[in-house]
C-alpha cells in the first residue's frame, strides 16, 4: 500500500467508503469490510453524518454507529477517520431538524453527534458535505444565478471550523462537491484571517466524469490540496455489471440515475469495458488503476456491498497502466468527453 500526504497525515491511496453501511450492509458485514481493509493496509475511512445513502430518517447515523462500534476495539492513533457535516436544501428535515445551514450552531451539534456515534474524541478530517451556497451538483451541469439564496458566509463557516480545531475535536478540514471558485475563496479567506486551511476536496472523479481536471486540478496543485476521488466506478457503471442486466445501486435506487442516464454514458462505459477486456482485467480494475495514476489524487474512495467487490477493488493496486493504455483511455475520453458530470 502506498501512502500519500494529506495535511500532516499519511493516508492510504485507497480509502474505504462506507455509505452502504446500515442500508445495504449489516453491522456484521460492515465490520468484516473494515477488518479486511485494515488488513490490506488501508488506514483511511470516510463517512458522513447523513449516511447511509439513500438518506432516510430511520437509518440516518447508522453508518457512523457501525464504525464507532468497530473503532472502539482499534488503535485509534493508527487510523484516519473522515466525516462530513450535511449542507442545506436537500430535503433532509430529520437531520438536526433543518434547515441545515452550515453555520456555527449546526456544525457544532453535527460534530458532537458524529463523535458520539463514532465513539471517538476527534476526527482527523471534517468536511462540508456540499456547499451552503447555490452551486450545481450531484449531476446538475450548469450554474444558474436565478437560484441564488441566502447562504452562510465562508468566513463564518471557517471561523466555526476553527473553533472545532482549537477545541481538539478536528485535526484537519476539507470540502466536498466544491467548485474552483468555492475552494479558492476558502483558501483566500483562511490566509487573510489566519484560519485553518483546507487540505482536501472530495469530488466525483472517474473515466466518465473528469471535470475535475479542467480547473480544480491546477488549483489543487498550486495550493497543495488533495483530491479524495469519490464514485470512482460511477455508481457501479464502470464495473460493467449493468451492461448485462446486473443489479446494483442504480437499479435499487433509481433516483440516483441523474448523473448516469445521459447521452453517451452507455457508449463510453462499453468502450472502457472493452478496453479492460482487451487487457485481460475486470473493468473496475482499469477504472481504479486509471484514477490512481493521476498525480492530483491523494486517495480513491472505494465502496462495496460485498466482500468480493471490496477485494477486487483493493486488488486494483496490483495494476499499473502503461503509457499506451493511458493513451487508449484518453482516446475514449476525447470521443465521449465527460458524459456523466
Amino acid at each position: 500500500m502506498k501512502y500519500n500526504s494529506l495535511g500532516d497525515m499519511a493516508v492510504s491511496e485507497i480509502c474505504l467508503g462506507t455509505m452502504t453501511f446500515g442500508e445495504q450492509n449489516s453491522i456484521r458485514e460492515a465490520h468484516e469490510q473494515l477488518d479486511h481493509a485494515v488488513s490490506r493496509g488501508i488506514n483511511f475511512i470516510d463517512t458522513a453524518e447523513m449516511y447511509p445513502v439513500p438518506g432516510k430518517p430511520e437509518t440516518q447515523g447508522k453508518t457512523e454507529e457501525y464504525i464507532g462500534q468497530w473503532l472502539k476495539h482499534q488503535s485509534r492513533d493508527k487510523l484516519f477517520i473522515a466525516t462530513k457535516v450535511a449542507g442545506p436544501s436537500r430535503g433532509f428535515s430529520w437531520i438536526r431538524g433543518g434547515p441545515l445551514a452550515v453555520d456555527r450552531k449546526n456544525m457544532t451539534v453535527a460534530l458532537e453527534t458524529s463523535l458520539a456515534r463514532l465513539r471517538t474524541d476527534y476526527v482527523d478530517l471534517y468536511q462540508i458535505h456540499w456547499p451552503d451556497r447555490n452551486v450545481p451538483m450531484f449531476g446538475q451541469s450548469f450554474y444558474d444565478p436565478a437560484l441564488e439564496h441566502a447562504a452562510v458566509p465562508i468566513l463564518e463557516q471557517l471561523t466555526a471550523l476553527s473553533e472545532l480545531v482549537q477545541a481538539g475535536k478536528v485535526r484537519h478540514i476539507g470540502l466536498s462537491n466544491e467548485t474552483p471558485w468555492g475552494l479558492s475563496e476558502f483558501l483566500k479567506i483562511s490566509e487573510q484571517c489566519d484560519l485553518p486551511r483546507v487540505v482536501s476536496i472530495q469530488n466525483a472523479y472517474n473515466p466518465i466524469n473528469r471535470v475535475f481536471e479542467y480547473g480544480l486540478s491546477e488549483l489543487c496543485h498550486r495550493e497543495k490540496v488533495g483530491l479524495l476521488a469519490y464514485s470512482p466506478l460511477g455508481f457501479g457503471m464502470l464495473s460493467g455489471k449493468y451492461r448485462h442486466g446486473g443489479e446494483g445501486r442504480l437499479t435499487l435506487f433509481p433516483q440516483f440515475g441523474q448523473r448516469y442516464h445521459k447521452q453517451n454514458v452507455p457508449e463510453a462505459v462499453a468502450a472502457y469495458c472493452r478496453l479492460a477486456e482487451e487487457h485481460g482485467m475486470p473493468p473496475s480494475k482499469l477504472a481504479l488503476a486509471f484514477i490512481r495514476s493521476r498525480w492530483f489524487v491523494s486517495s480513491t474512495i472505494v465502496g462495496a456491498t460485498s466482500m468480493a467487490q471490496l477485494k477486487e477493488n483493493i486488488e486494483s493496486l496490483d495494476v499499473t497502466l502503461d503509457e499506451e493504455t493511458l493513451k487508449e483511455i484518453d482516446a475514449i475520453h476525447f470521443r465521449y468527453p465527460n458524459p456523466a458530470p
